[in-house]
């Protein structure tokens, strides 16, 4: 699935989705060659320095086993690659869009992408997006030739959503760093105001998330002894409770579609003013008098999902060093929170 065929509804993506995926198996009269030569006749669109990132970050296996780049194939071989989706700019139309940059070095940046903006351009959103933007800033670099500098993507998060989104400014930091997705070791942290005050005031959701069989548009959570869907698993924190709802943290071991939204509501805490979750109706406290009108005012406040992409940590791909960012939490999502402290005390 390539990032502009995706819909754009998607809030955390799914992040083997932004891979693309190979299996070759060497015929039994393969000749003795060099993996990156090999590689570069068989995968579409590929050139030799991506093959090598790929080998470099692990991304490419031989015999379900790392490699390095001089490996040689040999017949029955079997070559695994799990390559992130290339950066595809060349029809996208930069735009002088400001950017709130946290950070941005030689390899990748980090965003803080405020809430309506769209990360990818994708049916519907064709300009004005966050891509639309990296491109013109990249154009504005001094060191940028021909196109040598492109935003790769290496994970999303969904239109309303705000927060923090790291960026690959080369082949190698984009193999790198989606590499640590890939295998979850991102620490990621999000903020979200749910309905209602949970049991426990920390606690684990393990469910497994696949598209609800009622609505394709929407996830839900299966058993985990099903057999349907994909491992998910969410560690939130209640970290202060104002009765009808509940500021939380929560960290990612996985990242899959919706998942924090879909968690949340699973054990009967949906994300407040979550249309897709039913956070748009007052789950807690009387629909009457003054608190509805309280509410109501909330959701004009805040028109869409309580959520914040907080912080960011993973190893840098040059320094190979922890790296840690973080933001504060948008302007609407403070003023919503204040909202509800005045309204509890």
């Amino acid at each position: 699935m390539n990032l502009d065929e995706q819909d754009d509804f998607l809030e955390e993506e799914d992040v083997s989705e932004l891979y693309e995926h190979y299996k070759i198996i060497a015929d039994k009269g393969q000749s003795l060659l060099r993996i990156d030569k090999f590689l570069v006749d068989r995968v579409p669109n590929v050139t030799r320095n991506r093959i090598q990132n790929g080998i470099e970050a692990g991304l490419i296996k031989v015999n379900d086993k790392i490699i390095k780049s001089n490996y040689k194939v040999k017949p029955f071989d079997i070559i695994t690659l799990h390559l992130p989706t290339p950066p595809r700019n060349k029809e996208i139309l930069p735009e002088n869009i400001p950017l709130d940059i946290v950070y941005e070095d030689d390899e990748f940046l980090i965003v803080n992408k405020p809430a309506g903006m769209v990360v990818h351009p994708a049916h519907g959103n064709w300009d004005g997006t966050l891509v639309n933007a990296l491109v013109y800033h990249f154009q504005q670099l001094p060191h940028f030739k021909d196109g040598e500098i492109r935003p790769g993507l290496i994970h999303r998060i969904d239109k309303d959503t705000s927060g923090l989104l790291v960026i690959g400014k080369t082949e190698r930091a984009l193999s790198f760093i989606a590499k640590q997705f890939f295998d979850h070791n991102i620490e990621r942290t999000y903020y979200a105001l749910v309905w209602g005050e949970p049991k426990e005031l920390k606690g684990t959701v393990n469910a497994p998330i696949y598209r609800s069989a009622k609505d394709r548009k929407v996830m839900d959570v299966y058993p985990l002894d099903s057999g349907i869907g994909k491992r998910a698993v969410t560690h939130y924190e209640v970290i202060k409770s104002f009765k009808y709802v509940s500021l939380i943290r929560c960290n990612l071991e996985t990242g899959r579609t919706h998942q924090i939204r879909v968690h949340m509501k699973s054990i009967g805490h949906p994300l407040f003013h979550d249309v897709a979750y039913g956070g748009d109706k007052i789950l807690r406290g009387n629909a009457t008098g003054k608190y509805k009108k309280f509410v109501e005012n909330c959701f004009e406040m805040m028109p869409r999902q309580a959520l914040h992409a907080k912080s960011l940590g993973f190893i840098h791909p040059t320094t190979l060093k922890s790296v840690f960012f973080e933001s504060e939490l948008s302007e609407d999502f403070q003023n919503l929170l204040k909202k509800w402290e005045d309204y509890a005390e």
